[in-house]
């Protein structure tokens, strides 16, 4: 049977779905490890061989909790806080290319769901809108903590995003696009972003963690503070979902930070790979192999800053909200500011200098 466009893009679609599902429900088991880890223990080691079906456990768990609604709560809100979460978590994934192409029967498919020429507008936009699923859960479940968990959050994304957004257009003014297919292709090789942008990193990275409500920027569910912050009043899948919707942004964040500084699927001597591989596997089968051996390099580099959120987790403590707020407004977007200046510097002065040098 001949596979139409619309099929294709349909299996890859799911299958992107799929793999970031487990991505992240494997995550909360490695953090548990990670942990482990560094305090000097085991981690979980009894649901299956070192823990492995631990993940599978904690779903069974929250499915089978009983699910219940606060009485004074706003009873469609409340459901659709943690559902408005996990989508939006789940739709940024759709843009990202995991790998190059596939050849079969002569017909290339992209190892990516969608392929935008505005995607890093998509992602933007998509995780934007993921405060409204922690604003509305906090709001809806009518408890003081909550809420003011809830308001944390919402300032410190909008605060965040400003830095994340202006660090984010130096890469732009490099690569003169807004498809992160063409911001990837043009790092071939080991032309990666990361030695042109490394003060645009690092202010992304931390923006990063703040997006994520990651320690050491947990404010909005501090539960020194807040109980439990904005998902005090839930339980059960509901619970599951916010808990689950973190995991799933700290791995697209981390596939991001991969894709626009250090160069996606690609890596130094991928071209001598390739030709090593066509000639002696032939075209179609040396092309997919080289095209599994750059997507298995993406998620080496993606899963390394999923490790490094959980070190930093179990590592520095938690800042005061006041720190949180001076750090995003007085520091990172000067900063962020100061390298846009840089960049454009560069480019207009840098550049034509290095390209006759060359020539």
């Amino acid at each position: 049977m001949e596979l139409t466009e619309f099929t294709i893009k349909s299996i890859t679609i799911v299958a992107v779905f799929a793999l970031t599902l487990v991505i992240a429900m494997y995550s909360t088991w490695a953090e548990r490890k990670v942990a482990g880890f560094i305090q000097d223990r085991r981690g979980p080691n009894r649901a299956g061989w070192g823990g492995l079906l631990q993940p599978m456990a904690d779903a069974g768990k929250m499915f089978f909790k009983e699910d219940f609604i606060p009485a004074l709560a706003n009873k469609w809100l409340f459901i659709a806080g943690p559902s408005l979460a996990m989508l939006t978590a789940l739709l940024a994934s759709a843009v990202i290319p995991f790998g190059s192409t596939f050849r079969f029967n002569g017909v290339e498919v992209p190892l990516q769901g969608v392929e935008s020429n505005i995607g890093i507008l998509y992602v933007f936009g998509v995780v934007a809108l993921g405060v409204y699923g922690i604003m509305i859960g906090g709001w809806a479940s009518n408890n003081k903590f909550s809420l003011l968990g809830a308001i944390r959050a919402a300032s410190q994304n909008i605060s965040y995003e400003i830095a994340m957004g202006l660090s984010l257009i130096a890469v732009l003014m490099m690569s003169s696009s807004l498809s992160l297919g063409e911001i990837v292709s043009q790092q071939h090789g080991g032309n990666w972003n990361i030695f042109y942008q490394p003060l645009g990193f690092i202010i992304f990275l931390t923006c990063s963690f703040a997006e994520c409500n990651r320690v050491p920027f947990d404010l909005p569910e501090c539960e020194t503070e807040l109980v439990g912050g904005y998902h005090t009043e839930y339980g059960s899948m509901k619970l599951g979902f916010y808990l689950f919707a973190e995991y799933i942004n700290m791995f697209i964040s981390s596939a991001i930070i991969s894709t626009l500084y250090f160069g996606g699927y690609n890596y130094p001597g991928m071209d001598w790979v390739y030709n090593q591989l066509t000639s002696a596997m032939g075209t179609a089968t040396g092309h997919n192999i080289a095209t599994l051996i750059g997507t298995a390099v993406f998620f080496g580099k993606a899963l390394f800053f999923v490790f490094f959120y959980m070190w930093v987790r179990w590592t520095i403590p938690r800042f005061r909200y006041d720190q949180l707020m001076n750090l995003g407004w007085k520091k990172l977007i000067p900063l962020a500011i100061i390298n846009i200046i840089l960049t454009a510097a560069g480019i207009l002065f840098l550049k034509p200098i290095i390209t006759q040098i060359l020539n």
